[in-house]
């Protein structure tokens, strides 16, 4: 839960500091701000979508993988909306853009660490950040930042079409750059500095005792 509410802390910040998000939430605004539908109600249908690829990519179908991350990306919709909403109403909108830009570069690091801390301990985590460490671990020679480059294609391509149609560019900024060059590096680092005793217990059918 700890994990949970720190990812949804660290992505609201970056909603309401304005100084652009984290790719996946960057692509989630754009889309809100498109179809004039709640950024949560997106979050949720990203995470559903993310849920369903996870299942391919681990090839073979994991009931309590797939409820546990639908579960997951529920309660993270929510907090997120929660925490936007609150920071927004404290004016973290109104505050100059240097300290808004700082504020985002840290809120990434917040859900990046979060991220780090759920993908070691492997009970229930983002269905995007599973997607991420299915990547890392199955596909790419355990590679947190060749997995986090590949897991940006979808969401900077889904962008691209919501910009070619409405001719504007939301949540995108310092953090969305920021968050591109840095998030697997920070992932790698949180590994070795947080918790470190904590150790990565990635499981699939192929590999039960990994």
């Amino acid at each position: 839960m700890s994990g949970l509410i720190l990812n949804a802390f660290g992505n609201a910040l970056t909603i309401s500091a304005n100084m652009g998000s984290a790719v996946w939430t960057a692509s989630a605004v754009n889309y809100s701000h498109w179809l004039g539908v709640n950024v949560g109600i997106i979050l949720f249908a990203i995470g559903l979508l993310n849920t369903v690829t996870n299942q391919l990519l681990i090839r073979h179908w994991d009931w309590p993988r797939f409820v546990g991350e639908i579960l997951y990306v529920c309660f993270f919709s929510y907090f997120v909306n929660f925490f936007a909403g609150f920071l927004t109403s404290m004016g973290i909108g109104e505050l100059p853009m240097l300290v808004r830009a700082l504020l985002s570069c840290l809120g990434i690091v917040f859900f990046c660490t979060a991220i780090s801390l759920y993908q070691r301990a492997n009970i229930l985590m983002h269905p995007n950040d599973d997607t991420t460490n299915i990547l890392r671990f199955m596909y790419l020679k355990k590679s947190a930042v060749a997995a986090q480059l590949v897991d940006f294609v979808p969401p900077i391509a889904a962008m691209i079409i919501s910009f070619a149609i409405t001719k504007n560019l939301y949540a995108v900024n310092i953090g969305t750059i920021f968050s591109i060059l840095f998030n697997g590096l920070i992932i790698q680092t949180a590994d070795r500095w947080i918790w470190p005793a904590l150790k990565h217990n990635f499981k699939t059918l192929e590999n039960p005792n990994r």
